[in-house]
């Protein structure tokens, strides 16, 4: 698969199953995801991978964080099962770092593109996955509980695994629809 094959067969898949990258094939992913532009190189990025035992841990500090934002119990439950829809979740959190030329929005986008580059990485070694995003985002508990600072802002949750069934191919979209000349 070439590059333009990938990135226009791009798909997310919601039901996700075992087996989920590991070793080499999530240090690619990462490596990939390493590579966006990135003015200066700042790094501005944390990825928190999240998988087994820590799936339980992560659907307690969201339940925790639903219950805190007083949500209601079905919420709160389902807040708690967010983690298992598959076997791994990347978390991606933006930390821009203090610069006199680079914004803190062009950090955070350089922090959002390393989550498509995940996601177009694990496609190409045949996994599957899905970006969500959500209040649990911007809930202030969520990223205390995960080491956050306050400068610091979730940009994405990637979903990972192998994908339960096989996927329709990616609709076609007519670019003009979306354009522009000036």
């Amino acid at each position: 698969m070439n590059a333009l094959e990938l990135l226009l067969g791009r798909r997310s898949c919601h039901r996700l199953v075992a087996p989920a990258p590991g070793g080499e094939a999530l240090a690619l992913m990462l490596r990939a995801a390493l590579r966006v532009p990135d003015h200066k190189r700042l790094r501005p990025v944390e990825f928190i991978v999240v998988s087994g035992e820590g799936l339980d841990r992560l659907g307690a500090l969201f339940a925790t964080a639903a219950r805190g934002a007083g949500k209601d119990d079905a919420t709160v439950e389902r807040a708690r099962r967010m983690p298992h829809r598959a076997p791994m979740l990347v978390i991606v959190a933006a930390r821009p770092r203090p610069d006199d030329t680079v914004s803190v929005l062009e950090q955070q986008m350089s922090a959002g593109c390393s989550v498509m580059a995940l996601q177009l990485a694990a496609q190409a070694q045949g996994f599957s996955s899905v970006w969500r995003s959500g209040w649990l985002m911007f809930d202030r508990a969520v990223h205390e509980g995960l080491g956050l600072g306050p400068g610091d802002q979730i940009v994405g949750f990637l979903y990972v695994g192998t994908a339960a069934g096989p996927l329709p191919p990616a609709p076609s979209v007519d670019p003009e629809a979306f354009v522009r000349y000036f």
